[in-house]
């Protein structure tokens, strides 16, 4: 080996893929949290060219070996990372994924699992059918809106938290919704969204349906976002009220339905593929 030739030890890791309406994770099992990955390491594993490709990724561990979690130790703890490797309080579409794993890989049995997430504790629900319904929280819905730029256009939105922090801009029609140029980021107020957020562009079809197109927070556009679908329903309930409480959302990878508990808990219904399992082997510098 000559002398300029450099010597690179690399790391060999199980994963999983799988996908919720094209909104795509790469799953890592870590049980006991010896992994750590870093976020170099998210972002070569969801590099579509040179790692595996994914929205983001999910790292499975049990919640006892994460530092931040108070809760009961004995549950699956969803570690979300976004696709530039930054931390996320939780993911709509990962979650469903994210079960549907557990249960192909027997780490979880039953119709009703509990897992843990930076946001708290989501409960899932497994129907008969491949459909996945999970539990995001109580959204809050800001009456005060905020203002979002995209290129030489601006816009008024609803700030909504859904565990994580999402705006949602209503549009008139779905041509101005396809026409959006979202290769670029929205930018958004920094004292409103001092961490950034996630944007929804949303248009209403008909009664308790939406479509949209959403710019994730250290993702860029993608094919569906499921916190982002519920900021949607909480922002078309609080504007447009009805006593049905559930929504159809179209997304571009696919649709989700949104219910509504009397006390205003959301729950994210929609189908989760695990699509593929293998060996990547990370670069270690």
């Amino acid at each position: 080996m000559g002398p300029q030739m450099r010597v690179c030890k690399m790391r060999t890791w199980s994963f999983a893929k799988g996908h919720g309406t094209m909104n795509d994770f790469v799953i890592i099992k870590d049980r006991s949290g010896l992994l750590d990955p870093s976020a170099e390491d998210v972002r070569f594993l969801c590099d579509r060219r040179r790692g595996v490709g994914g929205d983001g990724v999910l790292r499975a561990v049990k919640a006892s070996h994460m530092p931040e979690w108070d809760g009961p130790g004995d549950i699956w703890f969803m570690d979300y990372r976004n696709a530039d490797g930054s931390l996320a309080q939780t993911c709509g579409n990962g979650l469903r994924v994210f079960v549907q794993w557990l249960l192909e890989e027997d780490l979880a049995t039953g119709d009703v699992i509990d897992i843990a997430t930076r946001a708290g504790i989501r409960r899932a629900r497994v129907h008969t059918d491949g459909v996945i319904a999970v539990t995001m929280g109580t959204p809050r819905w800001e009456p005060a809106q905020s203002q979002v730029r995209l290129g030489d256009r601006q816009w008024y939105g609803h700030p909504v938290d859904v565990g994580n922090e999402h705006c949602v801009i209503r549009l008139e029609d779905v041509d101005e919704l396809a026409g959006l140029d979202l290769t670029v980021a929205p930018v958004l107020d920094p004292v409103q969204f001092p961490h950034g957020a996630n944007v929804e562009f949303v248009v209403r079809l008909g009664d308790n349906k939406l479509r949209l197109r959403v710019f994730e927070r250290g993702v860029g556009e993608t094919m569906s976002c499921g916190t982002g679908v519920v900021a949607a329903s909480c922002d078309e309930l609080h504007q447009v009220p009805s006593d049905e409480r559930s929504y159809r959302v179209e997304v571009p990878g696919g649709r989700l339905k949104v219910e509504f508990a009397p006390g205003g808990e959301a729950s994210l219904v929609g189908p989760a593929c695990i699509v593929a399992r293998g060996e990547v082997t990370l670069p270690n510098g």
